[in-house]
């Protein structure tokens, strides 16, 4: 395929050519309204190795709109959550990891999805009477990047787990895509897990079940794409290498880690209402 992507309806975009099918990929798209929810399933090695991406379930929602309507904010976050209690199913205790560097704003999705998260594992364990049943068991860390902490992510990850013991881990982190269309207005949930930067061929040891043990989810928004794929002409070599973004990203940042955090927070804290969690967390 040799395009840079990790969204994987993308990549079985790239992959189909002219084929109505790939054999072990199943994909499966609907409407609601502007948002379209798109979920590829990739069944077997075959799919695995066509796509590029590990075997499991990846699920789209493309809301062009999303950083300008509030109904189509309110809808994505209700969309997430339903599709994040699906993947936790009857998890108890969970772990949020905000991934990226907080200093690189296309790269800060994760500290900021963090920073807007209901946390309530230490409520839970000293006010049991007040946060109860409707309230999720959560704790969460920002780690940071390697190159500023000098220790790999899943080593940190595996540090605080030990701690918190969580069921269900549950990885933020920007993402590179292919579709100029989908940069900043979409959103990727995985049950596979995250390979930390891979999009922009960074390639750190992964948070997945294999290295830590519990199921991991992954969610991410594509913040990023290469310049060789803008523009539909030739690029002069020394660029090739560069990933740009857009120039609203400091708006979309905001925009994008509120939409996805309240998501997570209506997904673990199931009595709570949208409007309710709005008034707790900024």
């Amino acid at each position: 395929m040799g395009i840079r992507t990790d969204m994987a309806v993308e990549a079985h975009e790239l992959s189909r050519g002219e084929a109505k099918e790939i054999e072990g990929v199943k994909l499966t798209s609907y409407e609601h309204g502007a948002i379209k929810r798109t979920i590829v399933d990739v069944l077997d090695d075959n799919g695995a190795k066509t796509l590029n991406k590990m075997k499991g379930r990846y699920i789209t929602i493309d809301a062009p709109d999303l950083k300008n309507s509030t109904d189509d904010y309110e809808t994505v976050c209700e969309m997430l959550s339903d599709d994040l209690r699906t993947m936790c199913g009857n998890s108890k205790r969970t772990l949020v990891v905000g991934l990226g560097n907080r200093e690189i704003t296309p790269d800060a999705l994760g500290s900021e999805v963090v920073d807007k998260l209901l946390i309530t594992s230490h409520m839970k364990k000293y006010m049991p009477e007040v946060f109860g049943d409707g309230y999720g068991d959560v704790s969460a860390i920002a780690p940071g990047v390697m190159g500023t902490t000098g220790i790999e992510t899943v080593d940190i990850v595996k540090g605080v787990m030990d701690a918190v013991k969580p069921d269900t881990v549950i990885a933020i982190d920007a993402l590179a895509g292919a579709d100029i269309n989908r940069v900043t207005t979409s959103i990727q949930i995985a049950d596979t897990g995250i390979a930390p930067g891979s999009g922009v061929g960074n390639h750190r040891n992964g948070l997945n079940r294999d290295s830590l043990g519990v199921k991991v989810i992954a969610v991410g928004v594509p913040t990023v794409i290469a310049a060789e794929l803008l523009g539909g002409g030739e690029i002069d070599e020394e660029f090739k290498s560069l990933m740009v973004t857009t120039n609203d990203i400091d708006s979309v940042i905001k925009r994008m880690s509120k939409t996805v955090a309240n998501g997570i927070n209506l997904a673990l804290h199931r009595n709570m209402t949208l409007r309710e969690l709005e008034e707790l967390v900024e």
